[in-house]
């Protein structure tokens, strides 16, 4: 199980920092498109096109990495106070319930959207220029199989909280910067990499 979650984290960690790089895309289309329509009055009729669909994909294709990295929002004031193992079992009954049924819906519905799209070669109606958009509605399918793939991975990764008593926690990776700084000189309750916002209290000054 160890070895499958490993490469699953891989995996979704790969695609989702492949697919970061669309920010880039997006941000000098966004600045050639304000360059243009503020100093040349000449607006392109593809940018907004662009700026959807490179975020869009941003978006879905990371959704795989922010899992394996325990990065989604968690409404966690109770969840917090549980042991691991209790943790751990309500998170791999709620997998089954709400997580795979979900993904599996967006992966089917999703394979007949962009299956569609595909037939007729769709365009974008958002613009005149007629940008292809049927390529766009392919990430739907992909970053739903991540999910799965990724999904199964925080299965197994319960099932080995709920032997063992201790999660398994992911490579080292990028961190945000509020957790360096509460590593630095802060003490926070944490699950994995997620932190909670609970500082020790300073001595006055005098």
């Amino acid at each position: 199980m160890e070895r499958y979650i490993r490469l699953a984290d891989k995996l979704s960690a790969w695609f989702g920092k492949a697919f970061a790089w669309c920010v880039m895309v997006m941000t000098l289309g966004v600045g050639y498109e304000v360059f243009a329509r503020y100093l040349f009055n000449r607006p392109t009729a593809w940018a907004f096109d662009l700026t959807y669909m490179m975020y869009g994909t941003m978006f879905m294709m990371a959704g795989a990495y922010a899992l394996s990295r325990d990065a989604h929002v968690r409404g966690d004031f109770v969840y917090r106070l549980w042991s691991i193992r209790t943790q751990a079992t309500v998170e791999l009954v709620l997998y089954f319930i709400f997580f795979f049924p979900g993904v599996l819906a967006l992966v089917f519905a999703g394979w007949r959207y962009a299956g569609r799209s595909w037939r007729y070669l769709e365009v974008s109606v958002m613009s005149p220029a007629n940008i292809p958009i049927y390529q766009f509605k392919s990430v739907i399918v992909a970053a739903g199989v991540l999910l799965v793939i990724q999904g199964i991975a925080q299965v197994f990764r319960c099932i080995l909280a709920i032997r063992t008593g201790e999660w398994l926690k992911p490579d080292d990776d990028v961190e945000e910067l509020e957790a360096v700084l509460q590593k630095e000189g802060l003490s926070a309750i944490a699950h994995g990499s997620e932190a909670i916002d609970v500082v020790e209290p300073r001595e006055p000054r005098r």
